[in-house]
């Protein structure tokens, strides 16, 4: 007798064997994008890893680029707008989550490839764009209110001063390869806000 796959209502039921398929797939994707940037990611290659066949894969995505805009639009998350009252409190704790998630997070070593391929592919740039957005997001609306309240000066924009904070990071993560330290944190922040404070709005 043929099983009914229909949930109350009418909505068929998820086959379990078919999201177990496509969670590994995508698993094995994102351990091969963590290792070698989107570079080192192939329809075969995670065939490989994730003992999913190919035909299978194909038939959830139909082309390596469609998978990895999948498995890539789950890099980063937006962190919480903290209000601790003290707008140098809250950028503090935005830039310190940052430098923790450029130091462990798997997503700071693929986002390189995808700024990359960004420049030649536009589903991936308005991938890039939305992470971008994401990761962002948080500090522009701390510094808005903080504006709006008068704590910081407004002859930068939120923009500009988002770009001052996490520079630096980002600079020192792919380029100079310098300790990301608490220290360094603290004292970046310190001098964005100092320097915001002394300037008349």
């Amino acid at each position: 007798m043929k099983k009914n796959n229909r949930q109350k209502g009418g909505a068929p039921e998820p086959d379990l064997r078919v999201e177990r398929s496509k969670a590994a797939v995508l698993a094995a994707t994102y351990e091969l994008l963590s290792e070698a940037g989107l570079g080192g990611v192939s329809v075969d290659a995670v065939s490989a890893r994730s003992g999913v066949a190919k035909t299978t894969i194909y038939r959830h995505w139909p082309s390596r680029e469609a998978l990895l805009l999948t498995a890539c639009s789950s890099l980063g998350s937006s962190p919480e707008i903290p209000d601790t009252g003290s707008v140098k409190d809250d950028l503090h704790a935005l830039a310190t989550g940052l430098a923790n998630q450029l130091r462990s997070a798997s997503w700071a070593s693929v986002l390189p490839s995808i700024i990359d391929a960004a420049e030649r592919d536009k589903n991936l740039a308005a991938l890039h764009a939305g992470l971008h957005e994401s990761l962002m997001v948080a500090f522009r609306s701390v510094i808005e209110r903080a504006q709006k309240k008068g704590e910081l000066s407004r002859s930068r924009s939120a923009d500009e001063l988002v770009a001052a904070l996490v520079g630096p990071l980002f600079y020192r993560r792919w380029f100079s390869r310098e300790k990301l330290d608490a220290a360094f944190v603290a004292n970046l922040v310190e001098s964005v806000i100092h320097f915001e404070k002394r300037v008349k709005p």
